[in-house]
């Protein structure tokens, strides 16, 4: 078994979709309507697919931005740091850091548009199925 694809609650599946596809390059896979104001939106984020779920209830809503309990919930792996960095800047996303250099690799925090906190990540090593490395932000 593994891993294919995760929920990311949101605000607005339009505000999302300009964020994950057009900011971070994440592709567009699927955008069906399924009525009463739900759709299906799933993004291609690599080996893990990411399904844009909008908040519903209240309960729901109080998870934007939190889904991580403030922690990073999520690697996005680079294979040119100093490039992707530089485009993510480019396009207003705001990092908590400079980057910085871990024995596993070259990192960096940043917010996505609700607060969520993720990692663009450099591995030192080949990546091999578990992942490249964790973030030293552990808090």
């Amino acid at each position: 078994m593994r891993l294919g694809m995760v929920t990311l609650v949101v605000r607005d599946y339009d505000e999302a979709v300009a964020f994950y596809a057009g900011v971070l390059g994440f592709r567009l896979e699927q955008d069906t309507d399924l009525g009463g104001r739900k759709r299906w939106v799933v993004l291609d984020a690599g080996p893990v697919r990411l399904l844009l779920a909008e908040a519903a209830a209240p309960e729901q809503a109080k998870a934007i931005g939190a889904q991580a309990g403030g922690r990073v919930g999520w690697f996005l792996e680079s294979e040119d740091f100093a490039a992707d960095h530089a485009r993510l800047v480019a396009a207003g996303v705001e990092f908590e850091e400079e980057p910085r250099q871990e024995a596993y690799g070259t990192v960096a925090v940043f917010r996505d548009l609700y607060g969520n906190r993720w990692d663009l990540l450099q591995s030192r090593r080949p990546r091999t199925g578990a992942g490249a490395g964790p973030s030293e932000d552990f808090s």
